[in-house]
Parts: C-alpha cells; structure tokens; sequence
C-alpha cells in the first residue's frame, strides 16, 4: 500500500520523506564532482531503433509517423561514445533505463543510472573516479563514509579491494582450472544451474561467479577481469587477449558500478556485435543488436577512453539503508491491484 499510494505514504512518514530527500543530495553530488571535473551532462535518446548498450530485454514500442519499431533505451552507452567521437572527450548523463526483465528487491523495470566516459583515460582512472562519486554521495547523505546497512558496517573511507574474479572463486572453495569449460560445467550441474552448449568458458565462469562467489563482497571491492566473451564493448587485455580491462564494483553483495576501457576498433567490436547477433538468432533474447552506424562511428576513430556506469538506485539503497529497491523510488512498477 504505501508504494501503490506513495502520496500518502509521504504523508505520515517523515522517514520516506528523508529517504528521498537523500536521494537528491546523493545525485547532485556525483553532478558536482563531474562537472568539477570538466564533464559535461548530455541528453541522449530514450527512444533508439537499436537498442545498445547491455546484454538486456527491451521494452518495444512502434512511432506511427515514421511507420517504424522504436525500442526503449538498456543504456546510453554508444550514444555517449559516439559523443567522443564527435570531440565531446569528457561526458555524463544522469539517465532512465528500461529493461523488459524481473522485478525484484534489486530490480525494477524502469532505474535511473549514471553513466560517464573520458577521453584518454582508461579503466584503472575509471576505478578511481567511481571510489571518488560513491564517497562523495555518501558524505552528502550520511555525513559520513561509514555507513551502515541492514545492521553492517560498510567501510567507505579505505581504499576499495580489488580482486580479480578466479581469486574471488578460489575464496569461495572453487579449486580447478577456471578456464576448462567442462570443469565450470560439471559444478554448475552440481549447482542444478542452467547452462547451454554454446556458451564458452567465460559466460560459465561469470555464472558460477556469480552463484557462489558475489555473495561474499560485503565490503567495498572492484572484481577484476573479466571474460571478453561477457564483456562485448571492453577493450581486451593486451597481455591475455581472453581478457578485458574492466571492472564491477559490488558493495553488499550488490552490484553497483561497471566500467571498463572502451573497445575502440571498428574491426574488433564489428566481430563481437556479430557474434551477438548469432546468439540473438539462436534464442538469446537479451544479446544485442548488430549497430551498424556505431561501427561507422568508430571508424572515423574514437581516441582510448574510458567509461563507467553506476546504478543510482541501488546506492541510494546503501546510503538510506532500505532493503528494497522500491524504497528508494517514488512510483515503483507495481502489478494492477485486484
């Protein structure tokens, strides 16, 4: 009742009146350092007749006019990087996602989400600016950079660990080749987790990661390499080419940023998108879509960047300490009342 009349809700508790009130301070707050920082804040479309971005299901709708399919936004990511392209070399946009998925404590169809790209950067100065917004948001909501939630004390003031993703796999008692394909297999049979025959050694890596692993990151940490094959915008790893220069930042077990060095070869992300389109085709109702005006866009060349995303919602959650997502926003998506 309180999120389907949040009007009354807001009434009679000062407390849901807080939350929200936070919930400005916290965002205007990541506004002000970016734009300290030379960033400038960018509209991008919320309608796109190729939804990029994410691996994720969107909402469709159709524009009569132009007789055409318009999909709503996963994320503005190649929106924002044909922005960098275009000499835009440091940009943000405070922006709404839709994605056509479950509803959960953590999840709701339609969240708000930092996103931020810098020119001649890469994913280590990523890593450090994201510390720098979350203590920031955290100071102006809290006052504080210790933090507690649901009864913990989160550590925001020491410097985030970071650990890459088969170290956090061998804390959690994997012991094995965390590249063999039939290893990962077997333990996520073991685990009665789905799993199909086409996907490689790093769609099942990530899924046992997190099945057994992501549990375990209450304090502030920075998961680190991560497969090429789950990462199709990152740039590989020069030294291991199975690998990408990216990052996701989980503080209480939930995942709140992504970042990475941009893929900026035409060749490169043209490869990727077309192995996307193949498993689109095979049934993937999440994998994306073949952009081919992008491809064009990073052929008229896009300098080494940068880019980062941080889910608003949930950091709000940590910051007010509310246990769900719909908390945290004034109308949640709610099913119609009987």
């Amino acid at each position: 009742m309180r999120y389907r009349q949040r009007y009354v809700d807001l009434i009679v508790s000062p407390e849901a009146r807080g939350i929200f009130a936070k919930r400005t301070k916290i965002i205007e707050s990541m506004r002000e350092l970016l734009r300290k920082e030379d960033y400038l804040e960018v509209e991008t479309p919320m309608m796109q007749p190729i939804p990029g971005g994410a691996a994720a299901r969107p909402f469709k709708t159709h524009h009569n006019a132009l007789d055409m399919e318009l999909f709503l936004r996963v994320a503005p990511e190649l929106y924002l990087k044909r922005l960098v392209v275009g000499g835009m070399e440091r940009v943000f946009e405070i922006n709404r996602n839709f994605r056509n998925e479950g509803i959960s404590t953590r999840h709701n169809p339609e969240f708000t989400m930092l996103e931020w790209y810098c020119a001649y950067e890469d994913w280590t100065y990523m890593m450090d600016i994201t510390e720098r917004l979350v203590r920031a948001a955290a100071q102006a909501a809290c006052g504080t950079l210790v933090v507690k939630y649901q009864g913990k004390d989160l550590h925001l003031e020491k410097p985030f660990a970071r650990l890459p993703i088969t170290e956090a796999l061998r804390r959690s008692g994997v012991a094995g080749d965390l590249r063999d394909r039939s290893f990962l297999a077997k333990r996520l049979s073991e685990l009665k987790i789905e799993h199909k025959k086409d996907q490689g050694w790093g769609a099942l890596q990530l899924m046992l990661f997190e099945a057994v692993a992501e549990k375990h990151l209450v304090e502030p940490t920075f998961i680190l390499d991560f497969p090429a094959e789950v990462s199709p915008l990152a740039r590989r790893r020069d030294a291991d080419p199975e690998l990408t220069d990216r990052f996701e930042l989980f503080i209480d077990a939930k995942e709140i940023a992504n970042g990475f060095s941009e893929l900026n070869d035409p060749e490169d992300q043209a490869a990727r998108f077309q192995e996307q389109a193949r498993r689109k085709e095979a049934g993937d109702a999440e994998a994306m879509y073949y952009d081919a005006d992008y491809i064009r866009a990073l052929e008229h060349g896009m300098p080494p960047c940068a880019g980062g995303g941080l889910g608003v919602d949930r950091l709000v959650m940590l910051l007010t300490d509310s246990a769900s997502i719909r908390d945290v926003i004034l109308f949640p998506q709610m099913r119609p009342e009987a």
